[in-house]
């Protein structure tokens, strides 16, 4: 028998979600208040607009049944992140500080889906409430709204797996507790606690309070949006520089086995062969990236070549993480260098965090795979298995790996092709999609970690906006809902 699609769930579930939004939305209006700054009363404006079209869906879909059917919960996970975006860039439009419609909501988007691309040409010209929302905007989006808003959705009598399979990141996800809710809740309470200490190390090596929060938000999220214009190039401080690393290193490792350590269970992410090729990747591409600085600058020295490894390191991290701090622009460097840089943003870290880019769990399976099929040629009647984790890698999960390059190659072609339509250089076109898809921030060419986006053309800002948005979902959930198939149901 076929279902027919709950369109009133779907009103309620963003309904709750848009309160959700309300909620945080507060935060920056505290702040704002708290600094005396001219742009409270729009941030009271804009938390009460969201408040009540929040109140709103939820009236609408008051009497809907509380079944979350796939296709519900594709659509819902696709559209909040439209909507979020769509209602957190008031304060930016509505205060004038940035004053273009299309402008305000790629910043919004960018953050909310940790890609950290920004248009600003001059960050630190805006408000405390603009700097603080902006930054929170990448820390809801890090987790994932969905998986932080199942950790809520029970107070409203909502919820359901269906959200947390469309959401969280990854080849599949691993629940904690055998309820959704509790998964969601420990998620989050160990993703709050990395914030605060990472604020704490962060004040006490010299940067103010506010400082310290905001970059922690965007630090734990692998967002990059900073409070400065110079990124954490600002900071010349080896120890700031180091902690936001060792932050960023984590933040990309999947955080249900980062629980287990808490339950002193190490030995599940010391056993991860995703976290050992994410880890040997960073070393490899560290110590070539180091060589490489030093021979570009000369200087053989200790110190220099202390700089040399933190910079090669940093940028490493932030690459591969998708975090997309600067604290060198590498477009200076030599074109290898670079290029290598550049094809970090590719790989991202590990499933399950809140990298964006392919995970290194695909690439392994991908590298295993092909390693195992040589061997089945030389061997045509052996029974020759890849393997990840001591376990036989199913041929599902092998097509699903396939799948996800095929279309994660189309999808670059296309807005490529778009853009080099727009009049972007076509280097700068491949540059600004894998950026975008990868939820990097920085690309190369005048898009680099010295530049911004302010002046890619209006229509590129909207293609690029789509493009972060179906990297940051894993291309399926977005796809899947062109899919006749999935209406058919």
């Amino acid at each position: 028998m076929t279902r027919t699609f709950n369109i009133k769930l779907v009103f309620k579930t963003l309904g709750a979600l848009l309160v959700i939004e309300s909620v945080f939305m507060f935060i920056p209006t505290l702040v704002s208040l708290l600094y005396k700054e001219p742009d409270f009363m729009v941030f009271c404006l804009s938390t009460t607009i969201t408040l009540l079209s929040g109140l709103a869906g939820m009236l609408i879909g008051r009497k809907a049944e509380k079944h979350v059917g796939e296709r519900e919960g594709y659509l819902i996970v696709a559209i909040v992140w439209l909507m979020f975006s769509f209602f957190g860039m008031m304060p930016y439009y509505l205060s004038g500080a940035i004053p273009s419609f299309t402008d305000a909501y790629f910043e919004t988007i960018s953050g909310f889906t940790t890609t950290g691309a920004t248009i600003l040409n001059d960050i630190e010209s805006l408000t405390h409430g603009c700097l603080i929302w902006r930054n929170l905007t990448q820390w809801l989006g890090g987790m994932g709204i969905i998986v932080l808003s199942i950790a809520i959705l029970p107070m409203f009598g909502l919820g359901g797996m269906q959200l947390y399979a469309a959401e969280v990141t990854g080849l599949s996800y691993e629940k904690l507790s055998p309820r959704i809710a509790d998964t969601a809740k420990r998620m989050w309470g160990l993703y709050i606690i990395l914030t605060a200490i990472e604020a704490l190390f962060l004040w006490l090596f010299g940067m103010d309070l506010f400082d310290s929060v905001c970059h922690s938000f965007s630090t734990i999220a692998t967002g990059g949006y900073s409070t400065k214009n110079l990124s954490i190039a600002f900071y010349d401080s080896a120890a700031i520089q180091y902690t936001i690393i060792f932050f960023m290193f984590i933040s990309g490792i999947n955080f249900a086995l980062l629980y287990y350590i808490i339950l002193r269970k190490p030995k599940k992410l010391l056993h991860d062969e995703e976290t050992h090729w994410y880890s040997v990747a960073v070393i490899l591409a560290t110590v070539i990236l180091t060589f490489g600085l030093m021979l570009h600058t000369q200087d053989w020295t200790w110190s220099g070549g202390e700089k040399a490894f933190r910079t090669s390191l940093f940028t490493t991290i932030a690459t591969m993480t998708s975090t997309g701090y600067a604290v060198a622009d590498y477009t200076q460097w030599y074109p290898l260098l670079w290029v290598i840089v550049f094809f970090l943003m590719f790989t991202g870290a590990c499933a399950g965090s809140t990298s964006g880019g392919i995970k290194w769990v695909r690439l392994a399976i991908f590298a295993k795979n092909g390693a195992a099929e040589f061997k089945r040629r030389i061997h045509p009647n052996a029974v020759i298995p890849a393997k990840m984790n001591g376990k036989p890698i199913s041929q599902q999960t092998t097509g699903n790996v396939i799948a996800f390059f095929t279309f994660y190659i189309l999808v670059i072609i296309a807005a490529v092709l778009a853009f080099c339509a727009l009049g972007v250089d076509f280097d700068e076109s491949i540059g600004a999609t894998v950026s975008a898809i990868g939820n990097v921030g920085p690309s190369i060419g005048q898009y680099g970690p010295a530049g911004t986006y302010a002046a890619f053309p209006t229509a590129g800002k909207w293609i690029m906006a789509a493009v972060m948005l179906i990297g940051r979902l894993e291309i399926f959930t977005v796809l899947l809902l062109f899919s006749p198939a999935l209406w058919r149901k």
